[in-house]
């Protein structure tokens, strides 16, 4: 799967210490961990970098949502994402269950390690829990789920909690998805990281796009 192929490029890079780049990253993210605690750019209350969704941001989805302050943006499916055009790559890779990439918003600007990103999926009426079942369950590796509901801006979703495991990890690690449908059709947001401690300092960043989100 794309995202899958991406993560695992990620990871072999950091693995194998190729590049200063990742290194500058960790140097980052453990030099503002008292931010993240008390609220800097990944912390509790995570500050606002603006709405991304609407027309005229860097990605045009059914929904929009805040992102943290510095996380930057780039749409997928027009090409100037990191997987490039639908063209250049085949069907199947695009999709993870009923679902494809759309957006991804890069916490590298912001010094972590991960990507908040969105899938979105054909109208057609697909309740919300479905969609993010059939999501995880196209995520080879995913295990102990948590579903729970929320409400937030007139929409009813279903978030999950999660551990991925892969060869390579040498832990599982924490994720999060949440799933909402819209009549322009169903729209996942999903949160990995390099791993749970890294996971754990962006997970703010999700909850404030879980709170802000609205429909376009």
């Amino acid at each position: 799967m794309w995202r899958r192929v991406a993560g695992a490029a990620l990871l072999a890079g950091v693995l194998a210490g190729c590049g200063t780049a990742e290194d500058d990253d960790k140097k980052a993210s453990a030099s503002s961990a008292p931010a993240k605690a008390g609220g800097g750019d990944g912390g509790a209350g995570a500050k606002s970098g603006g709405r991304l969704g609407g027309p005229g941001t860097a990605c045009e989805l059914p929904v929009s949502f805040e992102t943290a302050a510095r996380w930057k943006a780039e749409s997928v499916l027009s090409g100037s994402g990191a997987s490039g055009s639908p063209e250049e790559q085949p069907e199947e890779l695009l999709y993870q269950g009923p679902v494809a990439p759309a957006c991804e918003v890069d916490a590298k600007p912001a010094g972590h390690v991960g990507f908040l990103r969105v899938y979105t999926g054909k109208p057609g009426g697909a309740d919300a829990r479905g969609v993010l079942e059939a999501f995880l369950a196209a995520e080879n590796g995913a295990s102990k789920e948590t579903y729970r509901s929320f409400k937030t801006g007139g929409l009813s979703g279903i978030e999950v909690e999660y551990l991925y495991t892969s060869e390579f990890l040498d832990e599982p690690k924490k994720e999060h998805a949440l799933a909402v449908a819209t009549a322009d059709g169903p729209v996942v947001l999903h949160l990995g990281g390099i791993d749970t401690q890294e996971h754990q300092s962006m997970l703010p960043a999700f909850e404030l796009a879980k709170r802000t989100l609205r429909t376009v």
